[in-house]
């Protein structure tokens, strides 16, 4: 008889290998970045920069003191983000010969409905904060059909100034926005009817060689509360548009744990699931360029007190 599957281990290698698919930010996770940093303790990265001079006129009748031209050093990171969730599980509410098949429908809904979410909820936020306190603002104007591609069209010229590859740019936009764009009536679509029963599709996934990726409105708030899973939080912002190349972004993961253990007097004979991972999303300083974000500011609602008054006759 083989060994019984270890689910807590099948499911974590699952996880790592959904994960750049199943996240609606998942190039972000997916980010080569991840590859380059070093860890400095278990909370600490550090990533490498290298800078150089410029260069000088050269001359053909003598040569200059060598000297060391470029120098390095190392930007520091801090993981903040540690999470966690478990579950009971009784028994008498699952076929034990069909454990794992039950625990792995729990995790699934749990994963659709709340982590996945949460995930994508605190990527798009953190990159916000972290993009804002460097000083950066971003560009707050109504997006309509008439305007949508000029509003990219800023957002790009901003990349390009800062000397940001074209290729790799990524626009995440919320679906309402893509339907503008879709839309607007500068668009000049291609339209091919010989395939496709003749169908037109109008969907909108390129623009200037930047991939369109819609993302549904409550997962691209500036703010959320994380109590207790995912919400935006009061007063939080609508994030429109948010154009990013990937290298501007690193996503490190410094610890993951999962397991199921048996039913045992400690658990009054009940299954418990456990999980909790410490991860973090950061964005690098020097290529702040590489991020831009068209908003629409929330509103903090203001209390109103109301006094009343009870007159006795």
């Amino acid at each position: 008889m083989g060994a019984p599957l270890n689910y807590a281990k099948a499911y974590s290698r699952a996880l790592a290998q959904a994960f750049p698919y199943v996240l609606n930010f998942g190039a972000l996770y997916n980010t080569p970045n991840n590859n380059v940093y070093r860890w400095v303790n278990a909370k600490t990265i550090e990533i490498p920069r290298i800078s150089t001079t410029g260069r000088i006129d050269s001359s053909r009748d003598s040569i200059a003191t060598a000297q060391r031209n470029y120098d390095n050093d190392w930007e520091t990171k801090t993981l903040e983000n540690q999470r966690k969730w478990s579950t009971l599980v009784h028994p008498m509410d699952i076929d034990q010969t069909n454990l794992v098949t039950t625990i792995s429908n729990i995790t699934r809904v749990f994963n659709e409905e709340q982590k996945f979410p949460e995930m994508d909820a605190y990527c798009i936020s953190k990159i916000f904060a972290d993009w804002s306190a460097l000083g950066n603002t971003p560009d707050t104007t109504v997006i309509t059909v008439q305007n949508a591609l000029s509003v990219f069209d800023s957002l790009m010229l901003n990349m390009d100034n800062a000397r940001v590859p074209v290729n790799g740019r990524i626009l995440y936009v919320t679906n309402e926005v893509k339907y503008i764009l879709k839309e607007s009536e500068k668009i000049t679509r291609s339209i091919d009817v010989t395939d496709n029963n003749n169908t037109i599709n109008r969907i909108v996934n390129r623009l200037d060689e930047v991939e369109v990726v819609g993302v549904p409105a409550p997962l691209m708030k500036t703010l959320y509360d994380f109590t207790a899973g995912w919400k935006p939080a009061l007063g939080a912002g609508q994030i429109n548009m948010f154009l990013v190349h990937p290298a501007a972004v690193i996503t490190p993961v410094s610890y993951t744990f999962s397991r199921l253990d048996e039913p045992s007097a400690g658990s009054e004979g009940k299954y418990i699931y456990f999980e909790e991972s410490f991860e973090d999303v950061f964005i690098l300083n020097k290529k702040a360029g590489a991020i831009q974000f068209n908003i629409t500011a929330g509103v903090t609602p203001t209390t109103t007190t109301t006094t009343t008054t009870t007159t006795q006759g």
